[in-house]
């Protein structure tokens, strides 16, 4: 249950809640994460999705019930297209494209390791070969981290701590990676634990205490997130004080450079799973001063980059060598 500032108690024991955690809760999955890629690298049969994702059967069926009963995809019977039976994105679903792009934005500049195959993006508005590019729908510049402020907004909600126990499945994203657009980007965005641990830090709280009382989640889980994250250079530790247990985590420039992907999933979080009382969060863009609306854009002509005016071309999928 969501509560807003006028339900609060003031001895509640409460933490923040906002369209990122909502998101989170329908796509924070792995497994959700690798149907939801396939779907957009043109699969759409069970069959064909199975096979690119790797998953097992009945765990593909879990998450596609899962995905059509959350609206973001529909199944289709053989009289509604030439195609026959398969499965296709709602509008709802089509409106993820722009956190797609920026995970694979993320994973083209940090992945472990090379997809097996080549996609090329075509912005059929200006012609030109799509780079995508968060960038401030204001002023048309890109922006980071580095440069937005942030407040809370009339939709910030609180909630008691509670939480559905997720097993971690890593390892499926690393099981299917030589066919999947981004893996090591599933694999973060889709560990709920370690995609509200970056919300901690990006919104100033940088202290093993702030996160957990932020987060609420056990001290366990947090330790090791924490661990996995540094890891996979996306945070970094530093001393603070003289104990050598007081530790800061703060964004490496792997780590500042997923900024967009929250933005983008907190955007479609505020379309869908948005409060009546306004947006949760109100960013602001200080090289021109307006609150920021984050939009993604074509690197050459600076225009939004919609699905529908995106072509998608895939090379056969190749082995990698070694």
């Amino acid at each position: 249950m969501t509560l807003y500032k006028k339900d609060i108690a003031s001895n509640a024991k409460l933490i923040r809640t906002c369209s990122i955690w909502r998101a989170l809760d329908v796509v924070g999955d792995v497994p959700t994460l690798l149907v939801l890629q396939a779907l957009w690298l043109q699969e759409s049969r069970f069959s064909g999705i199975q096979q690119r994702t790797s998953l097992p059967k009945a765990l593909l069926s879990d998450r596609l019930r899962m995905l059509i009963g959350a609206g973001l995809i529909e199944k289709r019977d053989e009289a509604q297209g030439d195609a026959g039976p398969g499965y296709r994105f709602t509008k709802k679903g089509r409106d993820l494209y722009w956190v797609t792009l920026m995970l694979h934005r993320w994973e083209t500049r940090w992945a472990s390791a090379p997809a097996g195959f080549t996609i090329r993006l075509t912005h059929t508005t200006c012609g030109h070969a799509a780079s995508p590019a968060p960038v401030c729908g204001h002023c048309r510049t890109e922006f980071s981290a580095r440069d937005v402020d942030w407040e809370e907004g009339p939709g910030l909600g609180l909630m008691l701590p509670h939480y559905a126990r997720r097993r971690q499945k890593r390892e499926l994203a690393a099981a299917a990676d030589n066919r999947m657009l981004f893996t090591d980007a599933a694999q973060l965005l889709g560990d709920r634990w370690a995609s509200l641990i970056l919300r901690s830090v990006l919104t100033g709280l940088h202290r093993y205490d702030q996160i957990l009382d932020d987060t609420a989640m056990a001290t366990n889980i947090l330790t090791e997130r924490l661990n996995w994250l540094i890891d996979l250079d996306v945070l970094k530790a530093t001393q603070y004080g003289q104990s050598e247990n007081r530790l800061e985590y703060r964004l490496t420039r792997k780590g500042i450079d997923y900024f967009p992907v929250l933005v983008m999933l907190q955007r479609w979080g505020d379309m869908y799973y948005g409060a009546p009382e306004g947006p949760p969060v109100i960013f602001h863009h200080r090289p021109c001063g307006h609150e920021l609306e984050p939009i993604v854009a074509c690197a050459h002509c600076v225009e939004p980059l919609w699905l529908r005016d995106t072509h998608v071309e895939l090379s056969p999928a190749t082995r990698r060598k070694g």
